[in-house]
């Protein structure tokens, strides 16, 4: 991340966090911690990670990134 006394230190996660906040958290009223703690996972493996669009990587999911500059396997 950032170096000492840096103020980007956090923005990552800030970001991160404010997007789940707003996206899901805020979304509905949570009875119990496992519906919540099952929705984080979903929301995050489910969602956030594989099709979200992230500017750090030219607006495309990490899914796709990945596929645009892994390699074909050529193991035949």
């Amino acid at each position: 991340m950032g170096s000492i006394r840096d103020c980007y230190d956090n923005s990552m996660m800030e970001s991160f966090w404010a997007t789940m906040q707003l996206e899901l958290l805020d979304s509905r009223t949570w009875h119990t911690r496992a519906e919540l703690a099952n929705a984080i996972f979903e929301w995050i493996e489910c969602w956030y990670n594989p099709t979200r669009r992230h500017s750090s990587i030219g607006m495309l999911s990490p899914v796709d990134y990945e596929a645009a500059h892994t390699p074909p396997d050529h193991d035949h």
